[in-house]
């Protein structure tokens, strides 16, 4: 019993270690060029910003291509502000479906 214990504690380690390794970044310390060379070098990351408001912080994780979301999803252009730029071009990913083809 202490063996299968052990064993699912491992698995859930091991599949649960990648998502730590993602880097996140302040957006508004950036220029627009140096978070999409970051987007392109690391192909995901995750970038916080303030809100239009200024009230709370938004984040989310922003991909290089297709390939990082996964099988059902797909990278859509969005925008992130940026030291240089109130909307400098990104992607991140939003699922995909029947009803919601890209």
């Amino acid at each position: 019993m202490r063996s299968v214990a052990a064993a699912l504690i491992l698995t859930t380690i091991a599949t649960a270690g990648p998502a730590w390794a993602i880097s996140r970044y302040e957006s508004l310390s950036r220029s627009c060029a140096s978070v999409q060379q970051l987007i392109a070098g690391e192909r995901a990351v995750i970038l916080r910003y303030p809100s239009s408001d200024g009230r709370i912080i938004l984040y989310d994780r922003y991909v290089s291509d297709d390939a990082q979301c996964g099988i059902s999803g797909y990278a859509a252009r969005t925008f992130v502000p940026t030291r240089d730029n109130p909307q400098c071009p990104v992607h991140n990913c939003r699922s995909s479906s029947v009803f919601n083809p890209h």
